[in-house]
């Protein structure tokens, strides 16, 4: 969509290019902010969030299936728990939602999800938990576009430089294994890199990091989402290249998350 929305602060470029894949990836907090009695919903403005990115393929982390305590405390608010998991409620009309749950809580869960425009295959996990205190999977969605297969994983990466460095090794066994050569494969979410150490590991493994040349790095940064300093949140490509990059940003990006989300046109190498 091109119209600005009112929750935004920042409006949806249009397509530079008829053939370009639009992807966005985003860390949605669980879809709640703040603490104790301040502690609010944000999933309903999430979901305008998400329509307004009008891309093709949008990665999010740290999504609910269920919830248990906190579908009880906004039960009765103006808006409410949504009935359906997360991923399903923030898909926009057409898409397909796939998910899978990464981590057990005391009162639910949370994992990753895609939400898709295009048709899906066969749904793929992996578990890369590096300890018992952090639990970590990628999700696997193989895509059909425009003809041809692009393969989507979605990864949340460890707190720990030397997890992160064993999630990579076995991210690459999964590329190994599970994605054919030569075909096109986008790996996006948050990576927890915060010293900016894992570019040539997952080049490495044949992945280079998205970026539009002429851009700086100011223009990638998505943490913390009020005066975001880190670039956490990143896609990584394999027979694709980058051809636009934009984070959104302004008060209303700032409340719905701790991550600004970021947002790509990605088009053939």
């Amino acid at each position: 969509m091109n119209a600005l929305n009112p929750l935004q602060s920042t409006q949806m470029p249009p397509l530079t290019s008829i053939g370009a894949l639009r992807v966005a990836t985003y860390n949605i907090h669980k879809g709640v902010r703040g603490m104790g009695r301040g502690k609010r919903l944000e999933i309903h403005n999430l979901g305008l969030a998400v329509e307004s990115f009008d891309a093709d393929l949008v990665f999010l982390q740290e999504v609910r299936l269920f919830h248990t305590r906190d579908a009880r405390r906004f039960d009765r608010t103006s808006f409410g728990w949504p009935d359906q998991g997360q991923a399903d409620f923030l898909a926009p009309e057409g898409y397909t939602a796939a998910y899978r749950s990464n981590a057990v809580t005391r009162h639910g869960e949370h994992g990753n999800a895609l939400l898709s425009r295009w048709p899906v295959g066969d749904i793929g996990h992996h578990d890369v938990s590096d300890h018992r205190f952090e639990q970590r999977g990628l999700l696997h969605v193989p895509v059909q576009w425009n003809g041809t297969t692009v393969h989507a994983i979605v990864v949340h990466f460890g707190l720990v430089h030397a997890s992160r460095v064993r999630q990579v090794e076995r991210l690459a066994a999964f590329i190994a294994a599970e994605v054919p050569p030569g075909e096109m494969l986008v790996v996006a979410g948050d990576f927890n890199d915060w010293s900016e150490k894992l570019d040539p590991l997952m080049a490495a493994v044949g992945l280079q990091r998205a970026h539009v040349p002429e851009a700086g790095r100011a223009q990638r940064l998505t943490f913390p989402s009020l005066a975001p300093v880190f670039a956490l949140d990143r896609f990584y490509l394999r027979g694709l290249r980058c051809s636009t990059m934009m984070v959104p940003r302004g008060m209303a990006w700032a409340r719905m998350s701790d991550h600004l989300p970021l947002v790509a046109e990605l088009e053939p190498a």
